[in-house]
């Protein structure tokens, strides 16, 4: 696990696992990019924190296997109680209730992973730290944050008004640097449409707003691999 992942060429894991199951996610080839680059496989640690309705911590479920562990952390116990119900069929899931700024778990993690998260927490730097807290010397933490003010829908600014921090992705690199973590690698990607389709589809999920027939880009996902130094 931890003592080889950090060994593993770019796309190692690519081979040993199944595709990730998240079809309708248009978010998704970054993920698994930044799974593949890590060598995620059977009998993995894993924290998913920022959980949600748990459909990624099931998706990492299905690659550690049954040997493997994912811990699904949410502040929201609702959440966490739509995690418990998704996994039903996956005993390695354990979900949980936390903020991420307290993170806490019972044993050191090969991977931590977060997605719009940090744009919600009061304290940004102190859940990654906590994060950091949580990792195994030479494992992984994956952070995907927004740039939401540069999305775009028929040409005109993208806004979250319930976001702390909406644009914390431009600044996601050089907070994990600055949380102690090593950089491995750091991109930004941004799914686009114009007409029906699955990224205004996705949009309007989200702002309870369908945008229709205007042209869309999404805001930048930007993701951070880092390491815990040895």
């Amino acid at each position: 696990m931890t003592s080889t992942a950090r060994t593993m060429p770019p796309g190692a894991g690519r081979a040993g696992r199944k595709a990730l199951g998240l079809r309708n996610d248009v978010y998704r080839r970054p993920l698994e990019t930044a799974l593949d680059r890590v060598g995620l496989s059977e009998g993995w640690r894993v924290a998913d924190v920022g959980a949600g309705q748990g459909d990624v911590s099931v998706a990492l479920a299905e690659v550690v296997g049954r040997s493997g562990r994912v811990y699904a952390v949410d502040a929201d116990p609702a959440a966490r109680d739509e995690t418990a119900r998704a996994a039903a069929q996956h005993s390695q899931v354990i979900a949980i209730t936390q903020v991420a700024e307290e993170l806490r778990l019972p044993e050191p993690l090969d991977l931590v992973y977060c997605r719009f998260l940090l744009l919600h927490v009061v304290e940004a730097e102190r859940a990654l730290s906590k994060m950091r807290d949580a990792l195994a010397p030479g494992a992984f933490l994956i952070a995907q944050e927004p740039i939401t003010s540069a999305g775009r829908v028929g040409g005109r600014p993208l806004s979250m008004p319930s976001a702390r921090h909406p644009d914390i992705g431009a600044l996601l690199p050089g907070l994990v640097r600055d949380s102690g973590l090593e950089l491995v690698e750091a991109w930004g990607y941004a799914p686009a449409w114009a007409g029906p389709g699955p990224v205004p589809d996705y949009l309007g999920s989200l702002s309870g707003v369908h945008p229709g027939e205007e042209a869309v880009v999404l805001p930048p996902l930007v993701t951070v691999i880092a390491t815990k130094p040895s």
